[in-house]
């Protein structure tokens, strides 16, 4: 194929085509659905990335971006008959100004490593999801990912000052800039977000921040996850502002103590609140919460004395996702969002829902914006249990819509969610979305088939 000549001259032995070279590319943490693509290509230099592109449309090929593959959506699933570019070999910090508390990164930049070279200067990148230490920021960008900080310091969007794209057509703009305050329409807020419809991140200018000064980490036992969801409303209708707030169901804490023995207390829920910033305001809001809880109906309450018991516990919670495959052969890891105000009503719901379809149901969430990431636990070897887990899934986001919510948080539509847009949506609003899609991207290369479904779904 001409496509295939034209990547090899540019490639070279970094253009990958046989089928054991295809086989880690063909999904993405999404595992249950699997597409081999045409090509991989592994850039070096963002001019690689832009001229992969070109060659892409120049042929009218579709082409997917990716860096860690940790998508829970399918959003870095390959098109058949694509390209996949693969960006983790863009991994260079390109510039890290402490004074302007500011860093300019490749997309294959670890989301981690950002803090860990920020930490010298008393700064840090605040979005922090569980796959911080694998995620690139490339793919934070395209899904907006947030973490359990995203309460107080909100998501990946709130963090990002400027980005250099590159089109579906093979241009390269730039939008935004390195300061605060921007002038004109928020370009690079509308890109961050549209999961790799509109073009691929070259460069992304990231805002730091100091380091807080002081933490105060509250681990809470309850007797039951509705108990632990009034606990949050209480908190935050107490005027507190906690760094993060989550809860833990049964099912994982057990995943999370087999895997990383955290120490978490048994429970039928946990919640961990953490309180951050200057060591006055840490001591007194470390006052108020132990009110606040003393009044909620704990069981059993813990606080950090020191910096090692709050890596533990945080441990436990960023481990929880992949600790459930200790429970279950599969599972599919839901990501809808509700009003904090009806968090309980919808843990319950949950409960009911887990029964009605004999499936258990771990459940892991950012409680402080109503983020919930429950977690359908089923072995797809029986026949069926796929198809059910699928349908209690979806049963799931039906009840984040029917209580004012969203059927994402931060996991994005990707190929998981397309026939739950038009549930969200509007006929009138998709139309308008598809319309900015078409006219930025008019032979529909880029990520092509995530987030729309397909027209005959779409008028099913």
């Amino acid at each position: 194929m001409e496509i295939l000549r034209e990547l090899k001259a540019l490639f070279g032995p970094r253009l990958l085509t046989k089928e054991a070279e295809l086989a880690p590319y063909e999904s993405d943490a999404l595992t249950a659905y699997r597409e081999r693509p045409l090509a991989v290509v592994l850039p070096e230099r963002k001019e690689e990335v832009v001229e992969a592109v070109r060659i892409c449309r120049r042929h009218g090929v579709p082409f997917v971006a990716r860096g860690s593959g940790t998508s829970l959506s399918g959003g870095s699933l390959p098109v058949r008959g694509g390209v996949v570019i693969a960006l983790n070999r863009l991994n260079r910090i390109l510039k890290l100004d402490p004074k302007a508390r500011l860093a300019v990164v490749e997309p294959g930049v670890v989301n981690l490593e950002v803090s860990r070279r920020a930490a010298p200067f008393g700064l840090y990148y605040a979005p922090d999801p569980s796959s911080q230490p694998v995620s690139t920021i490339g793919g934070n960008v395209a899904f907006n990912s947030g973490g359990a900080h995203c309460l107080r310091y909100g998501m990946t969007a709130n963090h990002v000052l400027g980005l250099e794209v590159v089109t579906p057509e093979g241009e390269v703009v730039r939008l935004g800039g390195e300061g605060l305050e921007g002038v004109g329409p928020d370009l690079h807020g509308f890109f961050v977000g549209t999961e790799g419809l509109l073009g691929i991140a070259l460069e992304i200018t990231l805002r730091l921040l100091p380091r807080p000064e002081a933490y105060h980490t509250l681990l809470a036992a309850y007797p039951s996850l509705e108990a632990a969801g009034e606990a949050v409303a209480r908190v935050l209708r107490s005027g507190l502002l906690p760094g993060a707030i989550e809860i833990m169901d049964r099912l994982a804490i057990e995943a999370a103590e087999a895997a990383v023995r955290a120490g978490y207390p048994k429970a039928e829920a946990l919640l961990i609140v953490e309180l951050e910033g200057e060591r006055e305001e840490v001591a007194e809001g470390a006052r108020r919460l132990a009110e606040v809880i003393a009044e909620s109906g704990a069981e059993e309450v813990r606080v950090a004395r020191d910096e090692a018991e709050r890596q533990a516990i945080w441990k436990g919670r960023k481990a929880a996702f992949s600790a459930v495959g200790r429970l279950s052969p599969d599972y599919i890891v839901q990501d809808g969002v509700v009003p904090r105000t009806r968090l309980a009503e919808a843990l319950r719901e949950i409960g009911r829902l887990s029964e009605a379809y004999g499936l258990r149901v771990a459940n892991v969430f950012h409680a402080g914006d109503g983020n919930l990431h429950p977690l359908v636990l089923y072995d797809g070897k029986r026949p069926g249990e796929l198809e059910r887990a699928e349908a209690l899934a979806g049963e799931i986001l039906r009840l984040c819509l029917r209580l004012g919510g969203s059927i994402t948080g931060e996991h994005g539509v990707g190929m998981e969610k397309r026939a739950y847009l038009a549930e969200m949506f509007s006929p009138l609003e998709i139309a308008a979305m598809e319309e900015v899609k078409a006219g930025l991207d008019p032979l529909g290369l880029a990520n092509r088939g995530k987030v729309f479904p397909p027209k005959e779904e779409a008028h099913a």
